[in-house]
């Protein structure tokens, strides 16, 4: 008998038909996300769930006794409660590796929109207010030879240190929870405290994954470590950081200014102050959102969700689940 699975997200039809080739599946078909409750409804038989986002806790679990596979379309996996998963024998997979060059450009998309005021300069000239004169207070801030601080040196951030240090000839320093000593010699990178790393960047990128660990792992404090002049950057997940204290900082003028790529509620909402802040470059959570990398991160979920409902070890077992 063929294994059942159910795609909680819309997956290219080259996924769809490759799942077809080992399972026998049902799908959410639609943009928004599945309803909660229609999901729960459907997992009563799958052996197998393709999902993104979502909770994947004791509840969930009850509603689906035969499952023996999650496969989390995204790098991270918050969304997972890797011990009740682990207590059920559940595995849960996610997408590493093929989204890191993506998430990078993303991250330096923000570091020059940021510095060099793109967004907000863009909307000048188109509301016509580009005259001739003096122009010195639309001026932005230098990205080459800036120092940058990378918190969370995994994968991406030795793409972020690579374009920054070959690209900008930026001096670049890093905060992790292990040192690096590779990437150290390979990169030209310097290990520093978290304080340090704090007090000495013009740019500082939190790529931390959500854990226990780090949630809220930049608050009042760590704001007021940061230079006057300095841009602080987040593609990590928004309750890494203290929102109320980052809006607090950029209204006092602790800090220059932000690019954001996550937010603590997402969407995020329209009367949150960081969207009426010129100084805050915004996006709507899309670091790795090219066709191409999606299609590949849909694909290596699709690879472990075979693998998993075919009884096989699946090649990107979360840790916690290893």
């Amino acid at each position: 008998m063929r294994p059942k699975v159910f795609l909680a997200k819309r997956v290219p039809s080259e996924v769809e038909a490759y799942i077809a080739q080992y399972c026998d599946y049902r799908k959410w078909d639609r943009e928004e996300e599945i309803p909660r409750q229609q999901l729960l409804e459907e997992l009563s038989d799958v052996d197998g769930l393709l999902i993104s986002g979502g909770s994947i806790d004791e509840e969930l679990l009850n509603h689906a006794p035969k499952l023996k596979i999650v496969s989390n379309v995204s790098v991270g996996y918050n969304n997972l409660d890797t011990a009740a998963m682990k207590a059920r024998g559940v595995m849960g997979t996610h997408t590493p590796g093929v989204l890191d060059e993506t998430v990078a450009d993303t991250v330096f998309g923000l570091i020059l929109g940021a510095a060099r005021r793109i967004p907000e300069l863009d909307a000048y000239v188109k509301a016509g207010q580009w005259k001739k004169g003096s122009d010195d207070h639309i001026f932005g801030i230098d990205v080459h030879h800036a120092k940058l601080g990378i918190i969370g040196m995994g994968r991406i951030g030795e793409a972020i240190a690579r374009r920054a240090k070959f690209g900008f000839n930026m001096e670049v320093m890093y905060y992790n929870r292990s040192r690096k000593e590779e990437a150290e010699q390979k990169l030209g990178v310097v290990y520093r405290s978290l304080q340090e790393l704090l007090q000495e960047s013009d740019f500082v990128v939190l790529m931390t994954p959500l854990t226990p660990e780090t949630n809220r792992l930049i608050g009042r404090e760590e704001l007021a470590l940061m230079k006057q002049t300095a841009i602080f950057i987040n593609t990590s997940r928004g309750q890494t950081v203290d929102e109320e204290a980052l809006i607090e900082a950029l209204e006092k003028g602790q800090i220059r200014g932000a690019g954001l790529d996550v937010f603590e509620q997402e969407p995020v909402d329209p009367d949150n102050k960081l969207l009426k802040m010129p100084n805050v470059v915004t996006l709507p959570h899309i670091g790795s959102a090219t066709h191409q990398t999606r299609f590949d991160m849909a694909m290596l979920a699709a690879n472990n969700l075979v693998k998993g409902v075919q009884g096989e070890v699946p090649p990107n077992l979360v840790a916690e689940l290893r």
